[in-house]
């Protein structure tokens, strides 16, 4: 069975290994203090989850979900995640994670910034555009004609497929926006962000972004 390891047990993180143990995977789940800490959270998720440091979960992953606040991400364990793909829902909020001119000038993004961190994985933007509620309470089955569509952007087509696939077993269509470069588009402030579409939506709300607020 595919293990997900997930660095960050907060909303998102603790909505994602909800909703990947209910599809069947095994989770492995770690936060910023001790993996004693998140025994309320792996003792409600049952026998398929458990708790770790960030460098175990970082190890036990098939693929990884790096959900923290983007401040602390190169904190991110770099050698244990060497040839995996890795999920980053992470957004930039000034406000709490000081000024970066890169992001304000857009010469940068939030995932490329990871991507660089971590320059022998394959980094894939994904769940950052959604609420943590709604990870586990707006899915919808294929074909759905309202079914929500989330965004996907990588530099490597294998992570935006496991993406694609992850977000159809968990009840989202996947719109493609391209590169990591292109990530931007459904970050903080955009059209997409936060806001319930289905993929046509989606996909024209990613066409107007613009590149600076």
């Amino acid at each position: 069975m595919t293990t997900i390891g997930i660095i960050g047990a907060g909303n998102i993180g603790g909505q994602l290994a909800r909703k990947a143990i209910e599809n069947g995977y095994d989770v492995v789940i770690s936060n910023s203090r001790a993996p004693e800490t998140l025994s309320a959270l792996v003792d409600e998720l049952g026998p398929k989850a458990r708790a770790a440091t960030s460098t175990e979960a970082a190890e036990a992953g098939d693929f990884v979900v790096v959900t923290i606040p983007f401040k602390n991400y190169t904190d991110v364990p770099v050698e244990p995640l060497a040839g995996k793909i890795v999920i980053d829902t992470n957004n930039y909020y000034f406000e709490r994670d000081g000024h970066y001119p890169e992001l304000d000038n857009g010469t940068a993004t939030v995932s490329g910034l990871l991507q660089a961190h971590l320059p022998r994985s394959r980094v894939v933007k994904g769940f950052n555009h959604i609420t943590a509620a709604d990870v586990t309470a707006d899915s919808k089955p294929a074909g759905s004609p309202d079914r929500r569509g989330l965004g996907v952007a990588s530099d490597f087509d294998d992570a935006a497929e496991l993406l694609t696939k992850l977000y159809d077993e968990f009840g989202f269509d996947a719109v493609n926006a391209g590169a990591l470069s292109e990530s931007w588009r459904f970050e903080r402030d955009r059209p997409a962000y936060v806001v319930r579409q289905n993929a046509a939506e989606l996909a024209a709300n990613l066409a107007i972004a613009p590149r600076t607020i």
